[in-house]
């Protein structure tokens, strides 16, 4: 395969380079201080989501600007059509659009609700949805939360008991979500409830889309062991959601959630996320800072152990570029994402590994003002504690390869 760009590609490739130069806020720089996202599209010292109601009135400009200039491009959601606020670009323009600004290390805008909810409107969305949601999330004007797990179905998730019933042209939802990544700086969430009890399990299940502003819903921030509250947990006490909120059919939301769990484990910002941990660990370990923190007695073994990360991280791209061409023809995500959460959750894990050792006993400060790189790998190892069950676990990914990749029985 040949994946150098085309003459029009990389005429695209330089125009988002110059755009990036020209439009990015002065104002909107990185605080390695501020809580960071656990999101694989985000950047180090950003949280958009976050930033967009920061009390800092230059971090919270700097952020709607941002917003503002991408989406005059139709660059927040670029894979939109453009009668939704997007650019309707092709899926290579649109991998190499995000490839660009990561590299730059500036941040998304609107990740959950460009990157999941979006694509899951267009495949399953009434038209009466997609003109209400999808210009808003092109604009930058809301963010979306993902409310799937909950307290004893996460990887297990068709066991879910968030109870929706009807009553007229509403549903009334009672139950809870956890680990709701963002829920505490969304305005709505696409939520999968339980409509069926008596259904066999996946069969009982309705995809909605819910104002957490809506009364009745209580959404609380869980801190990590990091001490940041990257996540919530969201409570529903009998919550009015308009029938006209329900994405698909009644009781057949799980089918719908697999073309959003799909598009979750298809992305390509674990890659440059873990690429500019890399070059960051490299260039700190040659400098003359580095050779003070860095253990004398494990430079050998610690270039092995670069050396195999760079390998890894290589084959990682290509996987992404793999499912980007696949979507580029037409097809839709299918086990080839699950091979790519598989192996880039538990590169993480090697990576953050790596990092640590190559600080010994410095890799145990957590805070970050006068830590080696900023305890960036400290925090990162306990970050990739949770990443081979965040967005479905290796089990269940290893499954979904076995039966429709390899086409292995179930039994």
């Amino acid at each position: 395969m040949d994946w150098k760009d085309t003459p029009e590609q990389a005429t695209f490739r330089s125009a988002v380079r110059a755009f990036i130069r020209e439009r990015f806020p002065a104002n909107y720089r990185p605080d390695t201080d501020m809580e960071q996202s656990l999101e694989p599209e985000d950047v180090y010292g950003y949280n958009w989501a976050a930033d967009r109601r920061s009390v800092d009135r230059e971090r919270r400009e700097g952020a709607l600007a941002w917003a503002r200039a991408l989406a005059e491009r139709g660059w927040v959601a670029p894979h939109f059509p453009k009668e939704y606020g997007g650019a309707g670009l092709g899926a290579i323009e649109e991998f190499i659009l995000q490839e660009e600004t990561m590299r730059a290390r500036v941040p998304p805008v609107n990740g959950i609700g460009v990157g999941l909810l979006g694509p899951t409107l267009l495949a399953h969305g009434t038209e009466a949805q997609k003109c209400e949601h999808l210009p808003k999330i092109a604009r930058g004007e809301v963010a979306w939360a993902q409310g799937f797990s909950e307290p004893g179905s996460g990887s297990d998730l068709a066991s879910l008991k968030t109870r929706a019933v009807r009553d007229g042209d509403a549903y009334v939802v009672n139950g809870q979500k956890v680990w709701t990544s963002l829920g505490q700086y969304s305005d709505w969430a696409m939520a999968l409830v339980r409509t069926d009890p008596a259904a066999r399990l996946r069969h009982g299940i309705s995809f909605l889309l819910v104002d957490l502003s809506s009364p009745g819903i209580t959404v609380r921030p869980i801190e990590d062991m990091r001490g940041g509250t990257p996540f919530s947990e969201i409570f529903f006490e009998d919550v009015r959601v308009p029938e006209a909120n329900r994405v698909g059919e009644e009781n057949r939301g799980w089918y719908v959630a697999m073309t959003t769990l799909g598009f979750e484990r298809a992305g390509l910002g674990s890659t440059i996320k873990f690429q500019h941990a890399l070059t960051s660990l490299i260039e700190f370990v040659r400098s003359e800072e580095g050779r003070r923190f860095v253990r004398a007695d494990s430079k050998s073994a610690l270039r092995h152990e670069l050396v195999q990360r760079q390998i890894e991280i290589r084959v990682l791209y290509n996987l992404a570029l793999y499912s980007v061409s696949k979507k580029a023809a037409g097809a839709a995500p299918d086990y080839e994402a699950s091979i790519s959460q598989l192996f880039g959750s538990e590169l993480h894990q090697r990576l953050a590994r790596t990092g640590m050792k190559a600080f010994g006993p410095y890799g145990h400060l957590t805070q970050r003002r006068g830590a080696p790189l900023e305890a960036m790998f400290t925090h990162d190892f306990l970050d990739a504690i949770a990443h081979p069950f965040l967005g479905g676990s290796s089990e269940v990914q290893r499954n979904v390869i076995a039966t429709r990749g390899l086409k292995l029985p179930r039994n």
